[in-house]
């Protein structure tokens, strides 16, 4: 059994997710400023909307960049796919986000060390009490 078959997303967005999506973090960090195409966000109204931590949104950010997604300017951090193949990656990715959530964060959280580390970390960044 092929690992395409065994996974409802395409080889080719797994491993544009493993190769630019690092968390779940990066995902919804990638997704907001990808809904606010053409508007500049600096680091702050990120944290607020996602409720996460500058840190967290900072290396999220400079991440994003690294992977050609994101671009800097003046104001802030924009998104700005470096190519048109990253753009239709970036539209495969949210669609696949939207209607396969699961299989979505699967793929993000399998190239993690420790994958449950990773989800128990997403509730103490996002300040929940147990």
């Amino acid at each position: 059994m092929s690992a395409e078959s065994r996974s409802p997303l395409s080889l080719e967005l797994v491993s544009f997710i493993e190769g630019a999506v690092p968390s779940v973090w990066a995902l919804e960090v990638l997704l907001l400023l990808r809904r606010n195409a053409g508007a500049s966000w600096a680091v702050d109204p990120i944290v607020a909307e996602l409720r996460a931590s500058p840190q967290l949104v900072t290396d999220c950010l400079t991440g994003l960049e690294r992977a050609g997604l994101v671009a800097r300017d003046a104001d802030g951090f924009h998104y700005a796919p470096a190519s048109a193949i990253l753009r239709d990656l970036g539209d495969a990715l949210e669609a696949a986000y939207r209607e396969r959530p699961v299989a979505v964060v699967k793929t993000i959280a399998s190239r993690r060390p420790d994958p449950l580390r990773g989800f128990a970390d997403s509730f103490r960044f996002r300040g929940w009490k147990s």
